[in-house]
């Protein structure tokens, strides 16, 4: 009897292919399609994520290669547990990454007890990304083979057991391949473009949709003021602002200005000169291990990446309590932004990650 796996199906041409690859290797694919995106959430008629176009694109590819497909109702989980984290995280000064909370309590959580439901081994999903088992039994998780598609940053919070029973059938594959596979396969959405947004806000403009689901007396306005406090401009929230930016500060200035500080007590937005951002390292909390028995590293050398599409820079990692570390730079970089998630790595393995905090103070 084959092995039956829940594909996490978006209606784009990376899960299509490797629910089309599963069902090659002889898997009993179950196709789903999780509707997440909240009432109202749409640009120009089509929703920015979900949305009927989408679940029928999906129901096409499932269709084709002759598996079922189901769609099922996660939006009072997404709301509650990606969204409302989201908005608080911006009235707080910090800049989240949804995407971490969508994988780590979606996909790999929710998704999951309804896989259990239908008596699934597996859940899959187009990530890109690998899964290598050693001779000792344990699971590593690794980056893609396209390096310019590595997703391996957002799956960090994955344990032993979750990467036991998840498969990423697109890891060794380059875009172009699984373009190519899905035209071999003449799926109608080969050349579906992808996503560049946050999938539930609209156009992309997140402080909006923060104030629109925000209370008025939650908004934290204040002062714009620079290093040595001085008042340039007032604001109309922190929300509007994120560690490094430069654009949109609404001030007048004779050189380049870059937010440097946010403080959600007083409302202040400090703004600084480039050099100023350089961080010797960072703080971070809620830290995880894909292999728990990591959890006792001292002066573990690592490289660190701070953001998703920042490089990753050799550093050394000290764990300071059960779920807190600092990580200090083998060199400055530039700013790091709390909220923002630091991922652990040597060489191609995701060791694990955490949330930054803030920068070391010295």
């Amino acid at each position: 009897m084959s092995e039956r796996v829940i594909v996490a199906m978006s209606g784009g041409v990376d899960s299509s292919v490797a629910a089309a690859i599963l069902a090659e290797q002889g898997y009993d694919v179950i196709g789903i399609a999780m509707r997440l995106a909240p009432e109202g959430s749409d640009r120009g008629g089509r929703a920015t994520c979900c949305s009927y176009e989408d679940f029928e694109d999906a129901r096409r590819v499932a269709e084709r290669i002759n598996f079922p497909f189901y769609v099922i109702d996660l939006r009072p989980d997404f709301a509650a547990r990606v969204i409302a984290p989201f908005v608080d995280e911006y009235l707080q000064g910090r800049t989240p990454n949804p995407c971490l909370l969508c994988n780590r309590d979606i996909k790999f959580d929710r998704l999951w007890e309804r896989a259990g439901a239908l008596g699934a081994n597996y859940v899959a999903t187009g990530h890109y990304a690998r899964i290598q088992r050693d001779g000792e039994g344990r699971f590593h998780l690794l980056r893609a083979a396209d390096s310019r598609k590595d997703q391996s940053y957002f799956l960090f919070t994955l344990s032993q057991a979750q990467l036991a029973r998840t498969l990423f059938p697109l890891g060794s594959m380059t875009k172009d391949e699984v373009r190519a596979r899905a035209r071999d396969l003449g799926l109608a959405n080969a050349g579906k473009p992808e996503s560049q947004e946050i999938c539930f806000v609209p156009g992309g403009g997140y402080a909006a949709f923060v104030s629109s689901r925000s209370r008025p007396e939650q908004i934290r306005t204040g002062n714009v003021i620079d290093s040595d406090g001085r008042v340039l401009a007032r604001h109309a929230g922190i929300h509007h602002f994120t560690i490094g930016q430069r654009r949109g500060l609404g001030v007048a200035a004779g050189e380049p200005l870059y937010v440097g500080a946010i403080s959600p007590h007083s409302g202040a937005v400090t703004v600084v000169r480039r050099e100023r951002l350089n961080a010797t390292g960072l703080r971070a909390a809620r830290v995880s291990w894909v292999d728990r028995r990591m959890r006792e590293s001292r002066d573990l050398p690592i490289e660190v990446k701070i953001r998703y599409r920042h490089p990753a820079i050799p550093a050394r990692l000290t764990m300071t309590a059960e779920d807190r570390a600092q990580v200090r730079f083998a060199r400055e970089d530039p700013a790091v932004t709390p909220g923002q998630a630091c991922v652990f790595y040597r060489g191609e393995e995701v060791l694990g990650g955490g949330l930054i905090e803030g920068p070391l103070e010295s």
